[in-house]
């Protein structure tokens, strides 16, 4: 369900090996490396002299939507790759899906494959990457020895040689396979646009475990109450044979978690679906998957009880797809609280023994951790009472899970009128006003037919960039915003009127079709188009993960008035090294930047030339460390659009 963050506004083997001058190359080779730590263990660029990184290449892709609905208001699509490293190559996807590999240390192209998709209107029309996998059954000249996996957002997944980008012949059909073969999609043509809708479409690359493909979907929200399946499916790397599938709403009686959900729902509800990053333990043979709301996201009245598994952690057999262990993070979801983020896998120091952790980053602003193996949580998890005010046919959950530590990393409290800001007496008088409408009691505060205001809002709170794990000092980078939405629920007899009423400039409508009601949403701002509240609306936050306590939070980002330092929003992910710099693009001010891992302070900045609403990647390669970050800018954000893929280095 990430189309709602549109209208928000090769490691493997390296760890513990030190990044040395003479070292012919030291790569990234699944999207967030190993585990999803977003962790490279290079130490050629250091704090001492990340200050004379200098731009090394830079490669453009063409791609910036033209032609796709909605291109000419620039608000659709999102350039959020992260390039993987794999012999020498960086391969990633542009904005269209197609398929690009260059040399890592010039930016030359070596192939390119254009995919062709069709210039529909996609729910999501984002893609994050593509997977590398090497068969190590077969000789290194082989073909499609090492294959490069690439989800398209017409619903196909590619397997190419990595060597040449040639379809690999022996998988599925000629080296494409079929995502949507079998998903009873639910077409149709969407009341705004007169091109067809895509609602059903995968973009996050598929997480490798022993020769299985593991991918999930995206699946366009508020529709209905019978939206598409969201299975999660393994398939062979070799043939593309589907191995298994797992639902994360119970579909069997015989399933633990059938009765909660009723016949009804069980049969006919849909979501639920993986639209984010899978993480695997290859040790272990476990699949963590972080699952997303039911459909509708905002009225649950037609799926009562706590929606297992929804909004859930989720660990399952790699071998079987069965079901190891869970928790829910999110009870009987009305917010549109996906699990937006990668489940990070580390090994993390607690109570003077080492755990296998998994930490999930939340929406909510929130860090679940628990052991990964057997599924206890490493910080007690507490049911804290939440409101229950919702409107006629619901039934919110009377508690929700917080865990004890670490805090709440994004505000979590109401939003009074005291809490207006603006540039202006007159904004912010209006920001005043406009809040004293709307129903706020903090988090989880259900829709209601006057508004409410979600805090953190259903953009995070956290989102898809996760955090960026350090294994030495066991600190966690997060970033985060801070900027209220508002939902209203609409009586169903009503919603035509009032969505052509012109009243609502600026609100998403959605039909919710199978409910009593329809809705509408938008992210709180003031007349000047700037958060109604007061800033930071960005952070960026280090929590010793140790003992669960915050080590520094800064104002993450420049306000474009004068510079000043007060927090923008932003949509990326933040990765460490071993030298303690944090990388991180992702604010709406169009810069990345290198940051100290104990202290937050900035230590280097470049002004790219388009959003950089990515998460940025390192690797070496001919004894040289780069950073590289895709600058394509991000629609919902408003951010410049651009085709960039930007590597620096150091300049000797």
């Amino acid at each position: 369900m990430v189309a709602a963050i549109s209208r928000f506004l090769g490691l493997a083997g390296l760890v513990g090996l030190a990044a040395v001058p003479g070292a012919r190359s030291q790569g990234w080779s699944e999207y967030g490396g190993p585990g999803g730590r977003h962790y490279a263990p290079l130490s050629q660029i250091t704090p001492a002299n990340v200050a004379e990184l200098k731009l090394a290449w830079t490669y453009r892709t063409g791609d910036t939507g033209a032609g796709f609905p909605g291109d000419e208001w620039k608000s659709h699509m999102a350039f959020e790759t992260t390039p993987i490293f794999h012999d020498g190559t960086l391969y990633f996807t542009t904005s269209e899906t197609n398929v690009v590999a260059v040399n890592a240390a010039t930016g030359k192209l070596r192939w390119r494959v254009n995919t062709h998709v069709e210039k529909l209107w996609y729910s999501d029309a984002v893609s994050r990457g593509v997977s590398l996998w090497v068969d190590d059954g077969t000789s290194a000249d082989a073909v499609c020895h090492a294959r490069i996996f690439a989800p398209t957002l017409d619903g196909r997944l590619l397997a190419l040689d990595a060597a040449t980008g040639k379809p690999c012949p022996g998988f599925a059909d000629h080296g494409v396979l079929s995502l949507t073969a079998g998903m009873h999609l639910k077409h149709r043509n969407n009341q705004y646009y007169t091109s067809e809708y895509r609602n059903y479409l995968v973009t996050s690359p598929p997480a490798i475990l022993h020769g299985k493909l593991i991918i999930g979907s995206s699946i366009g929200d508020n529709r209905s109450t019978t939206e598409e399946s969201g299975e999660v499916r393994a398939f062979d790397a070799r043939t593309g044979k589907l191995l298994w599938s797992w639902d994360p709403i119970p579909r069997d009686p015989a399933n633990p978690v059938y009765q909660e959900w009723g016949p009804k729902a069980a049969a006919s509800a849909g979501a639920g679906n993986v639209w984010s990053l899978i993480s695997v333990d290859p040790v272990r043979n476990l699949v963590y998957l972080p699952t997303t709301s039911a459909d509708p996201d905002m009225y649950g009245g037609e799926r009562p009880g706590d929606d297992r598994w929804t909004d859930s952690l989720v660990a399952l057999d790699g071998d079987t797809g069965k079901l190891v262990w869970a928790h829910q993070l999110v009870h009987h979801d009305l917010w549109d609280y996906d699990l937006p983020a990668e489940p990070v896998l580390v090994e993390l120091k607690h109570d003077g023994a080492e755990v296998p952790a998994v930490i999930q980053p939340t929406k909510m602003g929130l860090l679940f951790t628990f052991n990964r193996v057997t599924g206890k949580p490493v910080f007690p998890i507490v049911e804290k009472p939440v409101p229950t005010d919702g409107v006629p046919g619901e039934q919110p959950s009377p508690t929700q899970p917080f865990p004890v530590a670490p805090p709440p990393l994004a505000r979590t409290g109401p939003v009074t009128p005291a809490d207006a800001w603006g540039l202006t007496f007159w904004d912010e008088g209006r920001c005043r006003e406009e809040i004293k409408q709307y129903h706020s009691q903090g988090i989880y505060t259900p829709p209601s037919f006057q508004g409410s205001i979600e805090q953190p809002g259903y953009g995070g709170g956290i989102e898809w960039g996760g955090l960026a794990f350090d294994p030495v000092h066991q600190i966690a980078v997060v970033n985060t915003n801070n900027i209220p939405m508002v939902v209203a629920l609409i009586p169903r007899d009503k919603l035509l009127a009032e969505s052509r009423s012109g009243k609502y400039k600026g609100w998403d409508f959605s039909r919710m079709q199978g409910t009593p009601y329809g809705m509408r949403r938008k992210t709180l701002l003031s007349p000047l188009h700037i958060p109604c509240v007061k800033p930071p609306w960005g952070q960026l936050t280090a929590v010793d993960m140790e003992s669960g306590k915050i080590e520094w939070q800064v104002p993450f980002g420049n306000a474009l008035l004068n510079h000043w330092n007060l927090g923008v929003p932003n949509m990326g992910g933040p990765i460490v090294t071993a030298s303690g710099l944090i990388f991180i693009a992702a604010t709406v001010d169009d810069d990345i930047r290198a940051l100290d891992i104990h202290t937050g302070k900035v230590l280097w900045q470049y002004k790219l030339p388009a959003g950089g609403q990515a998460t940025p990647m390192t690797y070496a390669v001919h004894g040289k460390q780069y950073v590289v970050i895709a600058a394509g800018g991000h629609g919902g954000l408003g951010t410049k659009r651009g085709d960039y893929v930007m590597a620096f280095s150091l300049s000797q």
